[in-house]
């Protein structure tokens, strides 16, 4: 039975990968997968010979001794355990996304472009690569590519110039949210699960993250296509501005960043500091939405007129829903493969059959080249399912240096093929970017801040 289920997660595994090809959503596989892996366990529970105690992070002793009815009561808690962790972290980006959907409601990306001033392209690729490191930190990855590169498209004509700088962003993007909390699902991820502290993860992975994006923008400013100077859609009409856009673009990123401030102070779990978040940002919306001035300023047409007084529900309504649910069905069902031993079976092979690198400073002797693996693999692969694997495979203790590289690995090494993240795949939606074109221009740059990153991220582990 547990190689079926391998089978199953598997075949499952491929169809995510392969979403653009089969032209199906990636969420219909995750979901089908998490739902016939948990059948099949409930069916055959009397069959397997372990199960994993996820909260105590070891091995049932005495499980084959158990009753029929207590291995189902057992497995009816492990699910309900997994079902609240991963509810943790879909209520939490369902609040982070709701307030990015609120700024935008009141136009407030719209002043990041009154920031730039020149014309010159290498000038212009150090500010879209800097405020995509520093905006996916804040918003997370995903949406910091959308916001910059609309951006992008009001300031340059030329698509041909434009992908380049696409190109770019998604480097710099994914780098800036492998060291943020809330700047990478799977960052969150291994932040709620109480692997990483904020501290630490800053302390560990800010400086590599910074190189992995500035080593490869260095570069690039030196390429033919950032030289000279950059011929500007001066005629562009920009959306019309709130008045309050502004203060919107600030309140939001602040309440944003205050979410981990909040957990350290009161040590609850992140999505409530999220949704006292929201309600805050929320508040101010509705206030200023019910001003004279703002729905004369804002230009949105609802069909839904009490979407259009309230911005709550109409950024609620705008909320990716698909995302959530892949994400639902994906964290479930690696679950699953915990759930059985599966994953910690698989890590134990891992420590013995991969050669030793960095071992003197894992707790249990985990090679530095399995997570360079991982991080390649999630070039490849989704990284969500990667970390969250991960979570299932390995024991470390909290902030141990393992988790902060997992964090880096799969954060950026997802840019060295552009469906490789979800900035990639936005980016490439967004501007009908070629995947070869990105292997062969992109690529290689991708490559090689990964890996200075990693470098720079083996001298600052020892600092700790």
């Amino acid at each position: 039975m547990e190689s079926v289920i391998i089978i199953v997660f598997v075949i499952g595994y491929l169809a995510i990968t392969l979403e653009h090809n089969l032209k199906i959503d990636k969420l219909i596989p995750a979901l089908v997968m998490m739902a016939i892996s948990w059948a099949l366990i409930s069916l055959g529970i009397d069959a397997f010979p372990q199960w994993f105690d996820s909260a105590n992070h070891g091995l049932v002793d005495g499980f084959t001794s158990m009753t029929h009815d207590s291995k189902m009561h057992l497995m009816e808690e492990t699910l309900l355990h997994h079902l609240g962790k991963t509810a943790e972290i879909l209520v939490f980006l369902l609040g982070a996304m709701t307030i990015v959907e609120i700024i935008d409601y009141f136009d407030g990306f719209s002043t990041i472009k009154t920031f730039i001033k020149t014309k010159k392209k290498k000038n212009i690729l150090w500010i879209f690569s800097i405020l995509a490191f520093i905006l996916s930190a804040i918003i997370d990855n995903l949406t910091a590519t959308i916001v910059l590169i609309s951006i992008l498209q009001k300031i340059v004509k030329d698509r041909n110039v434009r992908i380049w700088y696409a190109g770019i962003i998604i480097i710099a993007a994914n780098a800036g949210g492998a060291w943020s909390p809330i700047g990478d699902v799977t960052t969150t991820m291994l932040w709620i699960a109480n692997k990483v502290s904020v501290g630490h993860l800053v302390g560990y992975l800010l400086l590599p993250s910074l190189v992995c994006m500035v080593v490869p923008t260095f570069i690039a400013s030196f390429l033919p296509s950032f030289q000279g100077k950059l011929e500007q859609d001066d005629s562009a009409d920009d959306k019309p501005k709130s008045r309050f856009s502004s203060t919107m673009l600030y309140l939001g990123l602040g309440a944003i960043v205050f979410v981990p401030i909040f957990k350290t102070v009161t040590h609850l779990p992140p999505y409530v500091g999220m949704m006292f978040a929201l309600g805050v940002v929320a508040v101010f919306a509705e206030i200023y939405s019910s001003s004279k001035f703002s729905l004369a300023e804002v230009d949105h047409t609802e069909s839904d007129s009490h979407a259009h007084h309230s911005p709550v529900h109409s950024s609620l309504s705008k909320i990716e829903l698909p995302s959530i649910l892949f994400f639902l069905g994906i964290l479930m069902a690696v679950a699953a493969l915990e759930s059985l031993g599966i994953l910690f079976g698989f890590a134990t092979t891992l420590k013995e059959g991969v050669p030793m690198i960095g071992t003197e400073l894992h707790g249990e002797g985990v090679s530095d080249l399995v997570i360079l693996l991982l991080g390649i693999g999630s070039a490849v692969i989704d990284n969500v399912p990667l970390v969250a694997a991960s979570l299932g495979m390995f024991s470390e203790p909290m902030d141990n240096e393992l988790w902060h590289f997992i964090a880096y690995s799969a954060g950026t090494g997802g840019s060295m093929l552009i469906i490789g993240s979800a900035a990639g795949v936005v980016a490439m939606g967004m501007e009908k970017i070629d995947f070869f074109w990105y292997l062969k221009k992109i690529a290689w740059l991708a490559l090689i801040g990964f890996l200075a990153g990693a470098l720079t991220f083996f001298w600052t582990r020892t600092l700790f």
